[in-house]
């Protein structure tokens, strides 16, 4: 059984009972005063050792709740913030070395680099040169670049003019930054050296063009020559005379010399009939020589032909004139005429003035009698007509302007048919004649009753007048439509007994194309509409 104190007793709700034997319930004095002074007294706390007390004394918080975070200042930005959208550019460039190609060891390959401030970034770009059949652009994206294996990275401060950098086992060499990139090193007390000069290429450099230059006398100058003389040519008239063949003949050419280049050309002149193929160019255009058998005498004729490089005399210019006669590819040329221009050109240059010479050429005129075939009954007479005109078969030529003047424009009468026969008496036709196309259509209205199918009597086409021929047909035209007259189409006869207000004001003005009797029968069955 417990004790009076309650110590055997479990510390639990309800079994704690209070010592009766304690008799002072106070808490000791950790201070006291002696002469004026305050003397802290250390055994004071009652049931703590000294080891406890020391214990306490050196108790830091961190120990137990982790190292306090310390409140930023008020004034305080994130790196993120305050170095948004800035970047330091520097240029620089490095050397690839080629080792397939026997004319070039290396390249020079500028870049620009990118670091961004924001997060210590890195980004490697390379300009695109058109044509230069290498993959250029981004090298190296945007990311945070090692600087050793020790897990440092590349920052700002490593960068300057002049530095070689290694990104990745490349090295390249910085030779210039832009403005801002320099302020913002001046003012983080960095010196930033001078800007140092690209080299050049040495492949860039090789395909570089030489400038122009001209070791001729300043009074020849080929690109001046073809500027000034482009589409300068001398055209002479010209006959050969080869009637001492069999079967030859004179026929007429023309010569034409190009200044720019002093090359001749030969063309025919074609006649109607003359019973020649059409081959216009007798001799194209090309240096012709003086005379192909001006050649050194130990040239091998035999085994190899002449060609320009033994060729010493070309024919110019100068060797052509007005009544002579000039041997072009050992064909005889007698010039007897040539053009205004050409005539102007010898005598502001060569004081020479050239006349015509008369020749007789012999024309044989043939006179062709076209005559069109009589109308074979097979479609319309136009397109017999225009089948003769081409030998591709094409359609009728139609008036666009016409067309496009009357399009829409339908003129309609009321008619009766004039026929012996008593069930044809009271069927009533409406015909509307197109101005656009010059054709009528023949439509048959219901009738109740009547005994005959309405619809189309005749689809839209032109109707020859009676007694006219196939050959030289003449059309019905409004101005045969007056009332009280007869048509008749394919042998049926249709009198006109009415028509609409828009033909009578169509007619009137146009008055001068129609005839007056025709206006005054429209005018006086519409007399009432035309009072008011």
């Amino acid at each position: 059984m417990a004790d009076s104190s309650g110590t055997a007793l479990p510390f639990l709700p309800g079994y704690s009972f209070s010592d009766p034997t304690k008799t002072q319930f106070h808490r000791a004095q950790g201070l006291k005063y002696k002469n004026g002074f305050s003397i802290p007294q250390t055994n004071a706390i009652a049931g703590l050792t000294q080891a406890d007390i020391d214990e306490l004394a050196n108790m830091q918080p961190s120990l137990t709740y982790g190292k306090a975070v310390p409140e930023p200042p008020k004034d305080f930005v994130p790196a993120h913030v305050a170095f948004d959208k800035k970047v330091l550019l520097f240029n620089a460039y490095f050397k690839q070395t080629l080792s397939e190609s026997d004319k070039e060891y290396y390249r020079v390959r500028p870049v620009k680099i990118y670091y961004y401030l924001e997060d210590d970034s890195v980004s490697i770009v390379e300009p695109i040169v058109e044509n230069s059949g290498i993959p250029q652009g981004k090298l190296i994206k945007r990311q945070r670049l090692p600087k050793n294996d020790q897990g440092e990275h590349w920052e700002w401060k490593d960068l300057n003019i002049g530095n070689d950098v290694v990104f990745y086992g490349k090295t390249f060499h910085i030779y210039s930054c832009n403005e801002y990139t320099k302020q913002f090193m001046a003012s983080e007390g960095i010196i930033v050296a001078a800007d140092e000069q690209c080299p050049e290429d040495p492949y860039i450099l090789s395909r570089r063009e030489p400038k122009h230059s001209y070791k001729t006398p300043a009074t020849f100058d080929k690109l001046k020559q073809f500027i000034d003389l482009d589409r300068k040519v001398l055209r002479f008239y010209a006959v050969w005379d080869d009637r001492d063949n069999m079967f030859g003949e004179m026929r007429p050419y023309t010569v034409h010399v190009y200044r720019v280049d002093d090359t001749v050309e030969v063309r025919e002149q074609r006649q109607p009939n003359d019973g020649h193929d059409p081959f216009p160019v007798l001799i194209g255009r090309r240096k012709v020589p003086k005379c192909r058998g001006n050649i050194p005498s130990n040239f091998p004729s035999a085994v190899m032909e002449i060609s320009e490089h033994e060729i010493q005399e070309w024919l110019d210019e100068k060797d052509f004139r007005v009544g002579e006669t000039i041997s072009i590819m050992d064909r005889k040329f007698f010039l007897y005429d040539c053009d205004d221009f050409t005539r102007m050109f010898y005598h502001e240059k060569y004081g020479v003035s050239f006349g015509s010479v008369p020749v007789e050429l012999g024309e044989r005129k043939v006179e062709v009698k076209k005559e069109i075939p009589p109308y074979n009954g097979f479609g319309s007479p136009q397109d017999s007509k225009q089948n003769c005109l081409s030998l591709i078969a094409q359609p009728p030529k139609k008036d666009v302007m016409k067309m496009l003047e009357n399009d829409l424009k339908i003129l309609r009468y009321a008619v009766v048919m004039d026929s012996p026969h008593p069930e044809d008496k009271n069927r009533k036709f409406i015909i509307s004649y197109s101005l656009a196309k010059d054709e009528m259509q023949i439509y048959e209205p219901h009738q109740r009753n009547a005994g005959i199918i309405e619809g189309k009597f005749l689809e839209y086409s032109q109707v020859r007048k009676p007694g006219t021929s196939i050959d030289n047909p003449e059309y019905y035209t409004p101005a045969d439509f007056g009332i009280g007259a007869t048509i008749e189409v394919f042998s049926r006869k249709f009198q006109i007994v009415d028509c609409d207000l828009y033909v009578l004001k169509y007619l009137e003005a146009n008055a001068a194309c129609y005839p007056a009797a025709t206006i005054e029968s429209i005018r006086a069955i519409h007399k009432d509409a035309v009072a008011k």
